[in-house]
């Protein structure tokens, strides 16, 4: 990778981590100079125009998020134990990752009324997220233990309706229970979903 190169990464890498914490809205070419320590005219040059800039840090945290989550989860043998390690996953991204939370819940509320460019990429992108949850456990209706006729995009909605409520009870409320709450949720979810006659566990 080029110097040019590493040095827009390390300015798109500071810009998630503000996004995280004061939203999409607050990542201007000014206020990344002023954490960065570079001129507005140096960033201008990359990123032209605040917006452009906005669409890139989606772009970035994305790729952060690909990588530490939904790859590695990839990578687990099918079905449940894939879910689980998914969840696992985006609990560790909310939590740890960066230090306002999950960037892509924080702007789904910035920008859910808005119109453009940031707003579609944003929506395209929690799409290919409910599509990941949903093709997860289809090949658990597939290979088990889930059965045939479970509803893979009903569940992935409730799933990722228990990550927004942890999120929610976690960052904003600092619940000490959240993430308890969250495992007991998702457990329902398997309980609900399994097949009596495919579980292996009996």
């Amino acid at each position: 990778m080029s110097k040019g190169a590493d040095t827009k990464q390390a300015i798109l890498d500071e810009a998630t981590r503000i996004a995280s914490t004061v939203g999409l809205g607050g990542v201007t070419i000014g206020s990344l100079a002023a954490r960065t320590q570079l001129s507005k005219s140096g960033l201008f040059a990359h990123f032209r125009s605040k917006e452009s800039l906005q669409l890139q840090v989606l772009e970035h945290a994305t790729e952060k998020f690909v990588d530490n989550v939904i790859l590695p989860a990839l990578g687990t043998p099918r079905g449940e134990p894939r879910l689980r390690e998914l969840f696992d996953r985006w609990l560790r991204w909310a939590s740890d990752a960066l230090p306002g939370g999950c960037l892509f819940v924080a702007a789904a509320t910035e920008f859910d009324d808005q119109s453009g460019p940031v707003r579609d990429r944003l929506a395209q992108n929690q799409r290919d997220w409910m599509d990941v949850i949903t093709q997860v456990f289809r090949t658990g209706v597939a290979d088990g233990p889930f059965r045939a006729d479970a509803d893979p995009d009903q569940f992935a909605q409730d799933l990722y309706g228990v990550l927004l409520g942890y999120h929610h009870a976690n960052r904003m409320l600092r619940d000490p229970q959240a993430e308890a709450r969250a495992r007991r949720a998702l457990e329902a979810l398997l309980d609900a979903a399994r097949d009596p006659q495919r579980d292996t566990r009996n």
